[in-house]
């Protein structure tokens, strides 16, 4: 077995120059695709809520139940990093809350980090108090789905004057805020290479270029997902068509009487039929 991913070893692989891999995982199932695969970083992203659980966006998820998704994952992963999302609403009365919140994801589900949208000043001082709690933090600047509202919607972040240099402050902000790990979505390769050599901690990019590492959604990148996806995503597989055509021939199957065939049931003695039958006795029904 591989060794365990720490912060010290992402660290390792920036200044050797070796590319992170990071996936989107919402279950055992799939947190054992991503471990298998031999991805570095694994992320329990509030999209989530999109993508398994059937909401519209993502402020719907509750940290209930980002804990039973970061729960599940944490069983399936053993040597990769496990990131998991604080879903909006968690962190934002206080400090306080975001600490609670935060010591929860690592003590009941498990994982070795969490992750915090945005680089305001209530923002970094959350950043602040859960680094000073002990708890890794992976932040998030550029586009930030929990308040794509306030952006103009879900929409690339830094394709102004006055946005990408509001995305360059807030990734050198949450850097000396005392995050361990950047990621930056939805930016132009441009200017996420203008900040990029003032980061010492790892950068993940999503849609935002070349960066240390990349970060996908498993579904979208599988072609699990329905629908349009995001421009900056590549498929890798058809695994949704491949769904539905399974399901669909076992339909088949099922209404034409093909399927249970002979090789699929239970074969059974002829005293344990007859058994069967005087258990029956004279009952008419």
């Amino acid at each position: 077995m591989a060794a365990k991913v720490t912060l010290q070893r992402l660290a390792e692989m920036k200044a050797q120059r070796e590319p992170i891999v990071m996936v989107t995982a919402y279950d055992y199932p799939t947190a054992r695709t991503a471990e298998r695969a031999d991805v570095d970083m694994v992320l329990v992203g509030d999209s989530g809520a999109q993508v398994v659980l059937g909401h519209d966006s993502t402020v719907a998820v509750t940290v209930d139940e980002m804990l039973v998704l970061a729960g599940a994952v944490r069983r399936g992963v053993q040597t990769a990093f496990v990131v998991a999302d604080l879903p909006f609403g968690s962190t934002e009365v206080s400090d306080s809350q975001a600490v609670a919140t935060a010591v929860r994801f690592v003590k009941e589900a498990g994982a070795d980090a969490v992750k915090l949208e945005g680089g305001g000043e209530a923002r970094l001082s959350r950043i602040r108090a859960i680094a000073d709690a002990g708890i890794p933090v992976v932040a998030h600047v550029g586009l930030t789905p929990q308040t794509a509202v306030a952006l103009g919607g879900l929409r690339a972040q830094g394709r102004t004057a006055d946005s990408a240099a509001r995305v360059v402050r807030e990734a050198l902000a949450v850097q000396d805020a005392g995050a361990s790990v950047l990621v930056i979505e939805a930016v132009p390769a441009d200017v996420t290479a203008v900040v990029l050599p003032r980061l010492r901690i790892p950068v993940i990019g999503i849609g935002a270029g070349p960066a240390d590492g990349q970060v996908l959604v498993m579904h979208d990148l599988l072609g699990i997902t329905e629908g349009r996806t995001a421009a900056f995503v590549k498929r890798y597989g058809t695994v949704g068509a491949d769904m539905v055509a399974g399901v669909a021939e076992y339909a088949r199957e099922v209404r034409s009487g093909a399927f249970p065939a002979a090789e699929h049931v239970y074969s059974a003695t002829e005293e344990a039929v007859d058994a069967a039958r005087s258990a029956l006795g004279d009952r008419e029904d």
